[in-house]
C-alpha cells in the first residue's frame, strides 16, 4: 500500500498526480457537499476539501497522508456547480461565453495531526461562444459532472477560452505544483 491516499474520484486528479509521479491509492466516502452560509468563496472550496479528507481519514491508517480536494467555479461571486441536466449545462455555458470567471480549487493535505490547506485561485476567460458550439460540446462531451460544466482540457477549452491568468492544471481540478511542495512540507515534519 502507498503512503499516500488520494480522497477523489476524479479521473482530472488522479492523472495529474500520476504526471506528477506520486504513488497514490484512491480512497472516497460519500460526504455532504453543503458549506456554511457567509464562507469566503475560497473558504468554501477548502471547507469541502476537509469534509472529504476527514471522512477518509476516519476509515485510513493514521501514517497515511491524505489528500482531498473541490473545485468550483465563481462567475459575478456565485457559486456555479456542477449542471444537472442538457439545459443547466447549456444555460451555465451561455452565462460563462465572453466573459471572466474564477476557477478555485481547495486542497486540504492531512498527516497524523497536521493538516496544510489552501485554495487556488484561477481567472478564466472564455471567447463568446454560439448556441451551436455550446450544444455541440453539452451533446458531445457530456459535461455534467464538472464544475461550470466544461473541462479547460476537452474541445471547448481549445477554441473556447481566449486567455488563463493563474495555474492552468488548477481548472483541470488540482493545482498539482503547490500540492508537491505542500507534500514535501508534511512530509519533511
Amino acid at each position: 500500500m502507498n503512503r499516500i491516499i488520494l480522497a477523489s474520484q476524479s479521473p482530472r486528479r488522479k492523472q495529474l498526480l500520476q504526471w506528477a509521479e506520486i504513488d497514490f491509492d484512491i480512497v472516497v466516502k460519500e460526504t455532504n457537499e453543503s458549506y456554511p452560509v457567509g464562507l469566503s468563496v475560497e473558504d468554501v472550496a477548502v471547507h469541502i476539501a476537509r469534509n472529504k479528507a476527514m471522512a477518509v481519514k476516519k476509515i485510513s491508517d493514521d501514517e497515511k497522508i491524505i489528500i482531498a480536494a473541490d473545485t468550483i467555479v465563481v462567475l459575478d461571486n456565485e457559486i456555479i456547480g456542477k449542471p444537472k441536466d442538457r439545459e443547466d449545462a447549456i444555460d451555465i455555458l451561455s452565462r460563462l461565453s465572453d466573459s471572466k470567471h474564477v476557477v478555485i480549487t481547495g486542497v486540504v493535505i492531512i498527516h497524523k495531526e497536521n493538516e496544510i490547506s489552501f485554495a487556488d485561485t484561477t481567472e478564466v476567460w472564455f471567447n463568446a461562444l454560439s448556441a451551436d458550439q455550446i450544444e455541440f460540446y453539452v451533446d458531445k462531451y457530456k459535461p455534467y459532472d464538472k464544475a461550470g460544466a466544461y473541462a479547460i482540457q476537452e474541445w471547448i477549452g481549445v477554441v473556447g477560452i481566449k486567455n488563463i491568468n493563474g495555474d492552468f492544471y488548477n481548472v483541470m481540478g488540482l493545482p498539482v505544483s503547490r500540492v508537491v511542495q505542500a507534500l514535501k512540507k508534511i512530509s519533511d515534519n
